[in-house]
């Protein structure tokens, strides 16, 4: 094993000398390091220097969960994968610049998002909710898939990797979901295979707000290890789950979070609707919604914000739509509205 496959970026000393070791920094006094929040799959450190600041990530093997939940660290290599070529396809802006990256050890640098900004999920959460982020939101997704989807013959050989998918969201989110709830099996088995064989685009796969940060009104993305080329209507689902849970946390202000994720929803509509596939995405992005709504309250993820009785809530409205989901996006957000109404 190398020297650098052992290093732990949270051990400052030893991490400066490996950036010293590969002329990335002149020497220790040049620079400052942070840990920062990292979520549960990365170690995270903010370096800054006289004229640059960045942001170092390093993959888990375990991630920081209360159940057992491993994924291989090499995902890192799929997000720098991502920091390369997604700038292409998304508006100029949106996507933080590549500066290093260590696949042997798992490590990633990129340039850190300009000061100030603010992570969207913690505005959402304090209801700070603005029209003009949430089309933005859906503006950067559905240029991403149509985009993509335009050149899915490179994308689906650039991006064939998917088994950091399924070890980081079909697993923890639908299979074991599934396993604590049986009476959902036939859902979940049906959308899980139904998810393997629609390839048409880029899938981010952890499009959510507390994967933006909200620098001068923009959203700037970030977190891109699962990425992959799959189906499109994932990243709807999973995003359109975080507007509806929080409509449940905030629940006095839940028509405003359900009319914004019908905002959100026709805001992609509008870039996706010359594409061949974009028929296809509404009743599928439908049932992702429900599944993933139901993995972040009984999943190996739950959602730390919503207490019990919020949590009650979504897993009674949402297992009764999943025995008979709805047809469209709006019949689901009216269908949720009525479920936070009990």
């Amino acid at each position: 094993m190398s020297s650098s496959t052992r290093i732990d970026i949270e051990n400052f000393g030893a991490f400066t000398q490996y950036l010293i070791d590969r002329e990335l920094v002149a020497d220790a006094s040049s620079i400052t390091m942070m840990r920062l929040d990292g979520g549960v799959s990365n170690r995270t450190i903010l370096i800054e220097g006289g004229t640059f600041r960045w942001v170092a990530k390093q993959a888990l093997q375990k991630l920081r969960v209360k159940v057992d939940w491993q994924s291989d660290p090499a995902r890192i290599n799929q997000e720098a994968l991502a920091l390369e070529w997604l700038p292409r396809f998304t508006p100029p802006g949106s996507v933080p610049g590549l500066v290093f990256h260590d696949g042997e050890a798992h490590i990633l640098i990129m340039d850190a998002v300009p000061m100030p900004h603010e992570n969207w999920k913690h505005m959402l959460l304090r209801g700070d909710l603005h029209p003009g982020h949430v089309v933005q939101f859906g503006y950067i997704l559905g240029m991403l898939h149509a985009a993509t989807g335009r050149d899915a013959a490179q994308m689906a050989v650039v991006f064939h990797e998917s088994r950091f998918f399924e070890t980081l969201r079909v697993e923890p989110y639908y299979e074991y979901t599934c396993a604590q709830h049986p009476e959902t099996r036939s859902f979940y088995s049906t959308l899980i295979a139904e998810t393997r064989a629609n390839r048409h685009t880029l899938v981010h796969g952890d499009y959510s707000p507390k994967n933006v940060l909200v620098h001068e009104n923009r959203l700037i993305l970030l977190d891109y290890e699962v990425i992959h080329f799959g189906d499109p209507a994932f990243d709807v689902g999973f995003s359109m789950t975080h507007l509806l849970s929080k409509a449940n946390h905030r629940h006095g202000l839940s028509p405003s979070f359900t009319e914004a994720a019908g905002l959100y929803w026709t805001t992609y509509q509008l870039q996706i609707g010359s594409c061949p596939w974009a028929a296809t995405v509404e009743g599928r992005a439908v049932r992702h919604t429900l599944a993933c709504m139901l993995a972040r309250i009984d999943g190996r993820s739950p959602l730390e914000y919503l207490d019990e009785a919020a949590r009650d809530r979504q897993r009674t409205f949402t297992l009764r739509l999943i025995a008979a989901p709805p047809a469209t996006i709006q019949d689901l957000l009216d269908a949720v509205e009525a479920g936070l109404r009990i």
